[in-house]
């Protein structure tokens, strides 16, 4: 089968790999889509994804896909579901896991029938990502359905960050990750929201999710908000990892605020200047959620879907077919994608 493997250097390379074997609690899946994720694969690239030096890596971790062989024991799955966050995990030859989705096949493991013998949470190998692979509604389109693992993903680490309803909050950055946090700081009732970016079109996008102010990012936005909120805010969230915003931070956040990291900067350390901060704060990492947190988030992702509140298709700008990935991650690369990229696998 055709996968995307990802080099030392960063050279990126359509490459041949066995299709995967399952077991008795796996099912085999044959991928029909993935999002580029502008966080984690990036970083993969670049070398500088936090505590991963496995290359040459077969990437992706933001996939839907097609169940088409089960297991003897599975439960949980039947053939022609369609399944979220299949990886590869065990690939013979010479190549590692970076998850993996951008392969025309890939594995689900069933949690269901792991517990029900014994090979459950705390065992040796349990697979962690078992609990979020969850069979999406057949009413979703698998192209628009890969934003719900960015979804599950935002919404697990605000209930990590502990939003509550009626409290002010700044996100720094909107691309999918900080437009995904500034509708659902909306649909949870927080007030106001305030999102900034670098790019004028970005603002806009964030004014259309539910943004109670969009600012451009400039020397005076911080005198901007501190007009609006004197007083300060509740919580800071750094959506795009650049590590100097937390110390732009401290200048926003009121007595007692949060300052939140989402996902991995490429640069692990800088110093930390406090000076203009209150005396009480709190800074908080999210860098990699649990997928138990995801698959739990996943039941309120599906019915704000369902209720109209949210729309996977708004946060897409671009379905590029499998031929042409490399040609998507230059995009990336290059900043010409407006919002996310999802990859058609299978057409």
């Amino acid at each position: 089968m055709k996968s995307l493997a990802v080099f030392n250097g960063g050279r990126l390379e359509i490459v041949d790999v066995p299709v995967p074997e399952i077991n008795e609690f796996q099912a085999l899946v044959k991928v029909l889509s993935c999002g580029v994720c502008n966080g984690t694969d990036t970083k993969i690239i670049h070398g500088n994804f936090k505590n991963f030096n496995t290359y040459p890596a077969l990437l992706g971790h933001e996939a839907v896909g097609e169940v088409v062989k089960k297991g003897s024991k599975v439960v949980s799955f039947k053939e022609g579901d369609h399944v979220l966050l299949p990886f590869l995990d065990d690939i013979p030859g010479s190549y590692y896991s970076g998850w993996g989705g951008y392969s025309e096949y890939a594995v689900v493991n069933d949690i269901k029938a792991l517990i029900e013998n014994g090979r459950g949470p705390g065992t040796p190998g349990f697979p962690e990502g078992a609990y979020a692979q969850q069979v999406l509604p057949p009413e979703i389109d698998p192209v628009p359905g890969t934003m719900i693992v960015t979804f599950r993903e935002v919404l697990s680490a605000c209930k990590r960050f502990g939003f509550r309803p009626n409290e002010s909050i700044v996100i720094f950055g909107a691309g999918p990750v900080g437009l995904c946090f500034t509708k659902f700081a909306k649909l949870l009732g927080l007030n106001p929201v305030i999102t900034t970016d670098i790019v004028p079109e970005k603002v806009e996008e964030a004014l259309k999710m539910g943004a109670d102010y969009a600012f451009l990012s400039s020397a005076e936005v911080n005198e901007k908000i501190r007009e609006l909120l004197p007083d300060g805010v509740d919580y800071v969230v750094d959506a795009v990892g650049v590590n100097s915003l937390i110390n732009q931070a401290m200048e926003l956040i009121k007595y007692n605020g949060k300052i939140c990291c989402y996902g991995i900067s490429p640069k692990l350390s800088m110093e930390l200047d406090w000076s203009k901060a209150p005396y009480n704060w709190t800074l908080q990492f999210v860098q990699f959620p649990l997928k138990k947190e995801e698959a739990e988030a996943y039941s309120q992702v599906l019915a704000w879907i369902k209720a109209g509140a949210l729309d996977p298709n708004d946060f897409i700008s671009d379905v590029v077919d499998f031929d042409n990935i490399i040609e998507a991650f230059k995009m990336v690369e290059e900043r010409r994608a407006k919002k996310k990229i999802v990859i058609r696998m299978n057409k």
